[in-house]
C-alpha cells in the first residue's frame, strides 16, 4: 500500500496532525506536506484543518474507509500467512519411490492426518526425477547417495542393501561363492542400476554386468528375482520380510551395497517450508527411528 495512504488513515484516525505526528514518529510539518502532497495527487481535499483539530470532508471520510477496509484485509492476509507458517494446515504435497512409499510412507499416513486434520495431502509416488521447485513439491523422499546440494536434505534412515535370490534360482544355477562367480550369473537390477556399487570388508568396489532382464521398474526387479529369474542387489527395507520367510535368500553375506546410500527428506530452504511439511518430516523421522526392516 502507497505510505501516503497509510498515513492518511493514521491522521484521520488521530483526529489532528499533531497527534498523527507523535504515532507515526514524524514532525507535524511534515505530516502536513504528505498530507497536502496527497490531495493534490488525487484532486480532491480529504480534510479540513484547524490549529487544534481536523474534520474530514465528505470524499476523506469515504476515501478513509475504503482505505480502513483495505488495511484490514491486509492484516488478515499477513494472519493467515503466519498461520500458514506456524500451524500445519493447507495443502502439502509429498512424493516418493513407488516401493517406499507403498511399504514404508503409506503405513504413517493415517497417524499423519488425525494429529494434523487440517493438512490436505496430495501424494505422488514415482521411481522417475521430479524437479521439487517446479512441481511444487513441499517434501521429497529419497533414496540416494548424492542428495542434491540445492536442496536441504533430512537423514531419515539407513537404506542397507543386499544381494539375494530365490530359492529356486540358486537350486537351478548354484550359489555363488565369490563376487567373482557373478558374472557367471544372471544379474536383476533396473536401468541406471549396474554395475552395483558395494563394500565387502571395509573395501570399496564395483559389480559390472548387465541386467538378464531390462526394465525401468524396481518393483519389477524384485518380482524377478522372487520368480527365480536372476539375483539382485535389494534394499532391506524392501525384501526384509522376504528373507524372513525364505522365500528370498541373501547371496554372498560379506557382500553390501555402497553404505553411502540413505534415505532422506529433502525439500526448499527455509522460509519454503511450512509447518505442515516441518511437521511431516518429523512425523517421518520418528516412524523410522525404528525400522521394520533393521
Amino acid at each position: 500500500m502507497n505510505p501516503d495512504y497509510a498515513m492518511f488513515a493514521t491522521i484521520a484516525e488521530s483526529g489532528s496532525l499533531s497527534a498523527a505526528a507523535r504515532a507515526l514518529g514524524l514532525s507535524p510539518a511534515m505530516v502536513s506536506k504528505r498530507l497536502a502532497r496527497l490531495e493534490a495527487k488525487l484532486g480532491v481535499r480529504l480534510a479540513h484543518r484547524t490549529t487544534r483539530a481536523l474534520t474530514l470532508t465528505q470524499s476523506g471520510a469515504a476515501f478513509h474507509a475504503e482505505i480502513a477496509e483495505i488495511m484490514t484485509r491486509l492484516k488478515v492476509a499477513e494472519a493467515r500467512l503466519i498461520g500458514a507458517r506456524d500451524v500445519p494446515a493447507g495443502r502439502l504435497k509429498v512424493t516418493a519411490p513407488t516401493s517406499f512409499g507403498r511399504l514404508h510412507v503409506a503405513p504413517h499416513l493415517d497417524g499423519f492426518l488425525r494429529a494434523f486434520p487440517d493438512v490436505a495431502l496430495e501424494i505422488e509416488l514415482s521411481d522417475g526425477f521430479t524437479d521439487i521447485i517446479a512441481e511444487r513439491v513441499d517434501v521429497a523422499i529419497r533414496i540416494t547417495a548424492a542428495p542434491d546440494p540445492r536442496l536441504v536434505a533430512q537423514r531419515l534412515a539407513t537404506s542397507c542393501r543386499i544381494l539375494c535370490a530365490a530359492p529356486a534360482y540358486l537350486t537351478a544355477f548354484g550359489e555363488p561363492r565369490s563376487v567373482a562367480d557373478l558374472g557367471k550369473h544372471r544379474l536383476l537390477a533396473a536401468e541406471g542400476q549396474l554395475p552395483w556399487p558395494v563394500t565387502s570388508s571395509g573395501r570399496r568396489f564395483t559389480i559390472p554386468g548387465t541386467s538378464h532382464v531390462r526394465t525401468n521398474s524396481s518393483e519389477i526387479v524384485r518380482e524377478l528375482a522372487l520368480g527365480g529369474v536372476g539375483i539382485a542387489l535389494r534394499s532391506l527395507w524392501d525384501v526384509a520380510g522376504l528373507l524372513a520367510d525364505g522365500q528370498l535368500v541373501r547371496v554372498l553375506p560379506e557382500v553390501d551395497g555402497s553404505d553411502d546410500v540413505a534415505i532422506y527428506a529433502m525439500h526448499a530452504p527455509a522460509p519454503a517450508l511450512t509447518a505442515a511439511a516441518a511437521r511431516f518430516v518429523d512425523h517421518m523421522r520418528e516412524a523410522l527411528a525404528q525400522p521394520a526392516w533393521a
